[in-house]
């Protein structure tokens, strides 16, 4: 039962993490509960879950520290352990994204996306609603990466690209708000960067309006950057109005 109860332990530690992260918890508290999932995982020898925080812990890094993003996300995929594919090809985005911000040309981005999608490929058709206990990443779908990759796009300054690929996947139903609310934000971002700030701070209304409720703490950090993106254009009445609009819900 002890061997049981910390397989499931590791779980749990790793879901405290990610809602740790998404409600503005300090780094050393989201990072605790990262470093326990994995001292469990090791415990039951489930290196499956090991290299699966090792993702989770590089989806949690900053963009100012690319190269332990970049790290991290390898080691998911390289370390001594066998990652199956759905959470395979999140770490080969995660590593995508890496790349990116360190400064590398956007085929190289792109090849690695193009593993991601091999990984993918790879996958048994997911069954049923993911649940804690369950497959590890059951819930990473092709859409989803799709959506990610524009991220990545953008991050290696390929902003053109990445608008269009948000503009296509971000007109499906298949995200639910949490997410919506994320991806709409990096969309915004994206727009900015590509010189569109009204279309940007229209995306980033829709954006807040998701998470301004709930405080989606993922998404309400990413449209804190698209308002700096957007300073330049402070005047124009769509920017004034989004700006205006995230400065009441963080001073609430």
């Amino acid at each position: 039962m002890r061997r049981e109860l910390l397989v499931l332990g590791a779980r749990g530690a790793e879901l405290a993490a990610w809602l740790h992260r998404d409600t503005y918890a300090p780094a050393q508290v989201v990072a605790y509960w990262h470093h326990q999932a994995k001292e469990w995982a090791t415990f039951t020898g489930d290196g499956a879950m090991h290299a699966y925080v090792l993702l989770r812990q590089a989806q949690a890094t900053e963009r100012t520290e690319a190269a332990r993003m970049l790290d991290l996300s390898r080691a998911a995929t390289e370390g001594p352990w066998t990652l199956p594919p759905r959470p395979r090809a999140e770490a080969l985005q995660q590593q995508a994204r890496a790349l990116a911000l360190t400064g590398t040309d956007a085929e190289q981005v792109a090849r690695v996306l193009d593993q991601a999608h091999v990984a993918l490929d790879e996958a048994a058709p997911s069954h049923g609603p993911v649940t804690c206990t369950g497959p590890l990443g059951d819930g990473y779908t092709r859409e989803r990466l799709l959506v990610q990759s524009a991220i990545c796009y953008r991050e290696a300054g390929q902003n053109e690209r990445a608008v269009s690929i948000f503009g296509e996947q971000l007109t499906t139903r298949v995200f639910a708000r949490r997410d919506r609310a994320f991806f709409t934000a990096h969309y915004s971002g994206a727009l900015a960067a590509a010189g569109e700030p009204d279309a940007a701070a229209a995306a980033a209304l829709q954006a807040l309006t998701l998470a301004a409720g709930a405080r989606f703490g993922q998404a309400l950090a990413e449209l804190r950057r698209t308002r700096d993106d957007l300073a330049p254009y402070a005047r124009r009445p769509a920017v004034r109005e989004f700006r205006r609009r995230l400065g009441e819900l963080t001073v609430v």
